[in-house]
Order: C-alpha cells, then sequence, then structure tokens
C-alpha cells in the first residue's frame, strides 16, 4: 500500500494540469477559512502561526536546498526582506483583517484584481507595453471589482462608501501584485530555495505584528475550529499550492500556468457558498463574470 501511494505520488508531482487546479483549488479555500477564523483565531495569530507550520515542514524537506542557495540569498537580504513582508506577511494579514467585515466570495472574486495590478506594477516599474487588448481587459476586470466593492448600488460608487474589508483586500491584492512584479528580479537561486527564505522572513516579521496585537487586548487563544483553519492555511494554502505552482510552471512554463490563477475565484466563491452558506446575488455573478472575462480577454494571447 505503501509503496502504491509513492507511486502515485510520483505520478502525480508530473502531471500539470491536476497540480495546478489544486493548487488554484487550496488558494480559493484560504478566502473560505479566513471567514471561518473569525470569532475562532484572532488575525495576527493566524498569520503568525501558519507560518510557523510551513516554516517547520520546509525546515525537514528543503534545508539541504536552503544550504545550497544560502551564499546567493544572504547577498540579498534587503530585497528578501522586502518580499516576505510585503507579498507574504502583509498579503495575508490583511485578508484576514478584511474577513471579518466582508463575505468570502468577495474576498475571492476581488482577488481577480491581481493580474490587473502587475500589469499596471510591470508598466510603472519596467516600462512593459500594456497592448490594446490588455487595456480592454484591465477596464473590464475595474468594472467587475468596482461592482463587487459597491454591491451593485451606484449610490455608493458615487458616494465611495466601500466597506472596509473590501478596501483592504484590494490593498492585499496591490502587496501582491507589487510582489509578483518584484520576482523579476528575483536572485539566481531554486524556487524551493527563496520561498523557504522567504517564508522565514514572513513568519519573523509576523511576530511584531502578534506582539502588537497580543497587547492591544485583541489576541485570543484558538479553539479547536481555531486550530483546524490554521493548520488547513499553514499546509495546504501556505506550502502545498506553492510547492504544486512552481512544480506546474517548471512542466508547462510560466506563462500557461498562470493562466490557472484565474480558478482561485472561481473556487473561492463556490466554497463560500457551500461551506460559509453565504448568498451568491447578481452582481457578484456579473462581477466574477468581468473580472474572469477582462483576465480571459487580457490574456488571449
Amino acid at each position: 500500500m505503501r509503496a502504491m501511494t509513492l507511486t502515485f505520488g510520483r505520478r502525480l508531482y508530473d502531471l500539470p494540469y491536476p497540480l495546478l487546479v489544486m493548487a488554484a483549488l487550496f488558494w480559493g479555500g484560504n478566502a473560505v477559512a479566513s471567514r471561518i477564523a473569525v470569532g475562532q483565531v484572532s488575525p495576527m495569530s493566524l498569520t503568525t502561526l501558519r507560518w510557523t507550520i510551513t516554516i517547520a515542514v520546509l525546515l525537514v524537506v528543503a534545508r539541504d536546498q536552503l544550504r545550497a542557495d544560502w551564499p546567493v540569498l544572504r547577498s540579498h537580504w534587503r530585497y528578501l526582506v522586502a518580499m516576505g513582508a510585503i507579498g507574504l506577511t502583509a498579503f495575508n494579514a490583511l485578508m484576514y483583517i478584511a474577513a471579518y467585515t466582508t463575505s468570502g466570495v468577495n474576498l475571492t472574486i476581488i482577488q481577480g484584481a491581481i493580474p490587473v495590478f502587475v500589469l499596471i506594477g510591470a508598466f510603472l516599474t519596467y516600462r512593459t507595453r500594456i497592448s490594446r487588448a490588455q487595456g480592454v481587459g484591465v477596464v473590464v476586470t475595474i468594472a467587475g471589482i468596482v461592482i463587487i466593492a459597491s454591491k451593485g448600488d451606484l449610490g455608493t460608487v458615487l458616494g465611495l462608501k466601500f466597506a472596509s474589508g473590501d478596501l483592504l483586500m484590494l490593498v492585499a491584492c496591490a502587496c501582491y501584485a507589487a510582489y509578483t512584479v518584484a520576482l523579476k528580479r528575483r536572485p539566481a537561486v531554486s524556487g524551493l530555495g527563496l520561498f523557504t527564505i522567504l517564508a522565514i522572513i514572513a513568519g519573523l516579521i509576523a511576530i511584531p505584528l502578534y506582539a502588537a496585537e497580543f497587547a492591544a487586548g485583541r489576541t485570543y487563544w484558538p479553539t479547536p475550529t481555531g486550530w483546524a483553519v490554521i493548520f488547513y492555511v499553514g499546509f495546504f494554502p501556505s506550502l502545498l499550492s506553492q510547492v504544486f505552482y512552481m512544480r506546474g510552471i517548471e512542466l508547462i512554463g510560466p506563462g500557461p500556468a498562470g493562466i490557472f490563477v484565474n480558478l482561485v475565484p472561481v473556487f473561492g466563491s463556490a466554497l463560500s457558498v457551500m461551506i460559509l452558506g453565504e448568498p451568491f446575488g447578481w452582481y457578484q455573478a456579473t462581477a466574477l463574470i468581468l473580472v474572469l472575462g477582462g483576465i480571459a480577454w487580457a490574456q488571449r494571447k
């Protein structure tokens, strides 16, 4: 039985499409987990403990790779600290805080803004040309984000009265987009070695945030449900999704693999409805169509 399991695991590791679908599924589940965590574990406790679990696993499975990459990584420590703080700690901490004032459906659909922010960030940073098709895709995607943030209410748009959680999630998406754009300048090391050191940095940066939360009296001990959420986000979206996504890129390239990220809003919305019992209104359906349609239009070539 053990031999059969290992053989299946090796075969699965060579199949890019199932790996990429599972990566998107686990990432979609991260938003659902953040909603379940409300009242079960405080945001900074969740942020700190999730990285503790991820780091513990990585130090076992990737320690040799980290040791080999260390001389190069050490010379880029400023870059690595910024990347870990913005792309990993800030993104997840903001999402967990946003979950207190918005729905899981909104959290996942708004994540569709990340590819748009990446296009804009690449243009501002590297002057990467934005084609007409990409420009149209950006506009359509932004329209979807405005609809989801305003709940389809024109008065909300004109009055700029958006839910704080939706706005926080937009800031989180901008952070992750900045992280993605900056990956172009990553050190010449293995993906696993880079992710391991970034996870360690993210965990270290989360500690003072946890201390500030504790000092403010907002920290509380996780409930059994809270611990279940911690182990889920620490093992599945934080670790397996990253490994599966890196392997998918290795097998079929970054362009085709990147398209699978568009499944995150789809999976996240479906899981929010099925697990959390959240409503899925007309404005959310419209926003999802616009977000995915805009991304597809921008990436169709």
